[in-house]
C-alpha cells in the first residue's frame, strides 16, 4: 500500500467486534431469559432494528420496539467498552504506515464517541487523526459520501491518493467505484464472502502482520536505491 492516505473501517477490519454483532441477539435474550428458534441468526437478518425489537417483543421480552433496541444496543456498547479486542497484527500495520508518513482516519457505522473509546482502549486511537461515522451524516457505505467526506478532511485532493480498507465487500465496492484504491481485509467469520471481496478490491490483506513485514521490506528497499 503506497498511498499518502488511508481511510480504516473498524468493525471486522481493525477490531474483531463481529463475533459479538453476530451473537448480539442470541445473547440479548439470553440475559432476558427468554428463548430462541433455532434460526434466530437468520430471522435477523432481515430484520431493521425496529422490526428486530418488535419481533423479541413477540417473544416475551417486556418494552416497546424502540426500548428493546437501546437495550440490544447498550449490550453492544458494554462489549466495545470491555471485551472486544483488536485484530491480529493491526497494530503492526498501523505502524508500519505511520513509519511511511501516510495520514490515517477511521470510517465506521459505529457511534464515534463509542468507536473512540474502543480504540483508545486497545491503543490504537493513536494512530488516527479522526473518526468519521456514518451515524452523524445518516448514510451508510452504500453510498461513497463517508469516504468523501473524511477524505477531504484528511486533505486529499483525489479519491485515487486515498486507500480504503474495508472488510465487507459491498462497502469496498462502493469505494472502488467511487475512484478509491479499495483494499479488502480478511475477515474469518466471512470466509464465505472472501472470493466475492478479492474481485473487487486492489489489493488483499490476508494477515496483518505479514503486510506490515512487506511495507517495511519496501522501505528498505527503496533507501537502499538512494
Amino acid at each position: 500500500m503506497s498511498k499518502p492516505y488511508a481511510i480504516f473501517d473498524m468493525d471486522g477490519t481493525l477490531v474483531d467486534s463481529m463475533p459479538y454483532w453476530k451473537n448480539l441477539g442470541r445473547d440479548y435474550l439470553i440475559s432476558k431469559g427468554v428463548g430462541m428458534p433455532d434460526d434466530l441468526r437468520s430471522r435477523l437478518l432481515k430484520m431493521t432494528m425496529l422490526e428486530t425489537g418488535a419481533y423479541f417483543g413477540s417473544l416475551g421480552v417486556r418494552g416497546g420496539p424502540e426500548q428493546i433496541v437501546g437495550e440490544i444496543n447498550e449490550l453492544m456498547h458494554q462489549n466495545y467498552r470491555t471485551v472486544v479486542g483488536p485484530r491480529g497484527g493491526v497494530g503492526e500495520y498501523l505502524e508500519a504506515l505511520r513509519e511511511r508518513g501516510v495520514k490515517m482516519c477511521v470510517a465506521t457505522m459505529t457511534n464515534a464517541g463509542l468507536a473512540s473509546t474502543c480504540l483508545e482502549r486497545l491503543g490504537l486511537m493513536r494512530y488516527f487523526d479522526f473518526i468519521a461515522s456514518c451515524e452523524d451524516t445518516g448514510i451508510g457505505k452504500s453510498s461513497p459520501h463517508i469516504y468523501q467526506l473524511a477524505a477531504g478532511r484528511m486533505g486529499a485532493r483525489q479519491p485515487e491518493e486515498v486507500a480504503v480498507l474495508e472488510d465487507a465487500p459491498y462497502a469496498a465496492r462502493t469505494a472502488r467505484d467511487a475512484g478509491f484504491y479499495a483494499v479488502g481485509v480478511y475477515e474469518p467469520f466471512s470466509e464465505q464472502k472472501q472470493e466475492e471481496l478479492r474481485s473487487i478490491v486492489a489489493e488483499y490483506i490476508a494477515d496483518y502482520r505479514e503486510a506490515a513485514a512487506a511495507l517495511r521490506r519496501d522501505a528498505f528497499q527503496r533507501k537502499e536505491k538512494l
